[in-house]
């Protein structure tokens, strides 16, 4: 393939995945499959389900190669009578850019401190470990060895649907 050619495939692929992303920003062809299937499960839980219920689900390879599939419903009522207070900390510790650089560079293969030190933006090395400890204690970490963090499996896919929800 002549470059022209190329560059002329590449543009029209990179129209057709702009245009797919503003027409339709979710997974899927638009239909409500994961809905339906919940409304399935809360049928069959019966009056145990009479409010409703929450469902997230996903299926991921990080560009590690590694794969997570992760999903979990809760019932409305549970979570609207639960202490919210409990999330705090877990939110407080998503809520800073150099710790969700640090969650995203660690879940694309930067695992040690050291490298995670190596990059520009975020902080000294004193400031990097504060950061690391504080996404530690909120259960978005763990270390896997000396100096070595990793986002425990069960995280990834929660991690992934905070941040879907996140966007405007």
């Amino acid at each position: 393939m002549e470059l022209e050619q190329w560059v002329a495939e590449l543009e029209r692929r990179l129209t057709a995945l702009e245009r797919q992303d503003r027409e339709s920003p979710r997974l899927g062809d638009g239909g409500f499959w994961a809905l339906d299937g919940l409304k399935q499960q809360l049928a069959d839980a019966g009056e145990d389900a009479v409010d409703g219920g929450v469902l997230y689900t996903g299926s991921v390879r990080l560009p590690t190669g590694e794969q997570y599939e992760w999903q979990y419903g809760a019932f409305t009522e549970a979570l609207l009578d639960g202490d919210w207070a409990d999330a705090a900390d877990s939110f407080a510790a998503l809520g800073h850019p150099v710790r969700l650089r640090l969650l995203r560079e660690i879940l694309g293969g930067r695992r040690t401190a050291a490298e995670l030190a190596a990059l520009d933006v975020v902080g000294t090395t004193g400031q990097i470990y504060h950061h690391l400890r504080q996404l530690t204690g909120a259960g978005w970490l763990h270390t896997t060895g000396r100096g070595r963090y990793e986002v425990p499996a069960a995280r990834v896919v929660p991690l992934l649907v905070v941040l879907t929800a996140a966007r405007p």
